[in-house]
């Protein structure tokens, strides 16, 4: 068979090795009921409304979406006080991601900038863009290394990327913090702060520099549908940036990337407030829940604030996992993230996050 050159930054690429399913873990183990809190999911699903509106478009799945969603837009202009010059919607964040550092970042030239043991798609997507990826060392307890990321910065780096909250840890940056990064990074080097989780931090004025957005010239806000307002499914995301920068994303990128289904029901969630706030009402309630009881068995839990915990158990966390996985609750352990000795788990309903917690119990006294 003809063996075809590819790109060398492609050549020892791994396939995403996703988890086993629900119907996976079903059939393996002989179970009839599975509880999956490894992804940082709703724990309360889709909103009923956005079903209701997305079933209602079915039909028109045959048409082409407007390019650039531009009623969605507008929706989010409204919601968050920001012109729409400044905002581009994407398929699921990681498209804005990947946008950003194809067509801002020189490969063979520039490099990005980020901290260990963080989210993956940064450092794949560079690599993918034969851009230079670099990572500094988190600080004491996985503190945010803000002002190592500071220091570590050259002539050449084109963005520094922050998760906040930070996944896997949960740990969050305050406005000051960013502020102070965003000031001393060099002209041509954007902030690119990732908010997937914005939505389960308390007080959201402390974290989140979206307010102040206009004080910021080199500042890029990252935000996702898939958590807080549950289309995780619909692959729906978004980033508030400089009018500049949206306007070259917009210019170069691939059309219709945002299909029809997901920007209606972008438009629904939005205004769905009620769904919204009971969100967060489970998930801060079952945050203080999850944290209590863990530590009562004996686990070292991350202050967090974010949809999800991350903990050490006094165990073994992979064989923890697997001990789970057979009285059917899936978590993550973090190996991926070279965080070995630990888990995550997100906030479930009240009954998920009993079961799990029961299910812990009777796996750690049998050790």
């Amino acid at each position: 068979m003809r063996e075809f050159t590819m790109r060398p930054e492609v050549m020892d690429f791994e396939s995403y090795t996703p988890g086993l399913t629900i119907e996976q873990i079903k059939e393996r183990y002989g179970l009839d009921q599975v509880i999956k809190l490894a992804s940082n999911e709703n724990p309360l699903g889709a909103s009923p409304v956005v079903q209701k509106v997305i079933e209602r478009h079915a039909a028109s799945v045959f048409r082409y979406p407007q390019n650039h969603s531009p009623r969605l837009v507008a929706e989010l202009s409204r919601h968050l006080g920001v012109d729409e010059s400044h905002i581009v919607v994407g398929n699921g964040s990681d498209e804005i991601i990947d946008m950003l550092i194809r067509m801002k970042c020189r490969p063979g030239m520039d490099n990005i900038l980020c901290y260990s043991n963080s989210f993956s798609m940064y450092k794949l997507t560079a690599r993918l863009c034969g851009v230079e990826y670099r990572e500094v060392p988190r600080g004491d307890d996985l503190a945010l290394p803000l002002d190592a990321l500071a220091e570590a910065v050259d002539e050449k780096t084109a963005m520094v990327f922050v998760t906040s909250p930070d996944n896997p840890t949960g740990l969050a940056a305050s406005v000051e913090d960013l502020s102070v990064l965003a000031g001393v990074l060099p002209e041509n080097c954007l902030l690119v702060v990732d908010e997937a989780y914005i939505d389960f931090v308390w007080p959201p004025e402390s974290y989140t520099p979206m307010q102040a957005y206009d004080k910021f010239s080199n500042l890029v806000v990252l935000r996702t549908f898939s958590k807080a307002y549950g289309l995780a499914g619909m692959r729906l995301g978004y980033g508030v940036m400089p009018a500049s920068i949206a306007d070259y994303l917009k210019r170069a990128r691939l059309p219709f990337t945002v299909n029809l289904l997901a920007e209606e029901a972008g438009i629904a969630a939005l205004n769905d407030e009620e769904f919204y706030h009971a969100t967060l009402d489970a998930v801060m309630r079952g945050r203080d829940y999850l944290r209590d009881e863990l530590e009562k068995l004996g686990c070292e839990v991350v202050p967090s604030q974010a949809n999800f915990l991350m903990f050490t158990p006094p165990a073994p966390a992979q064989k923890l996992f697997k001990e789970l996985l057979k009285k059917g609750v899936i978590v993550r352990p973090l190996a991926s993230f070279g965080l070995g000795r630990s888990i995550r788990v997100n906030v479930g309903t009240e009954s998920e996050n009993k079961a799990f917690i029961q299910a812990m119990a009777e796996v750690l006294n049998n050790e």
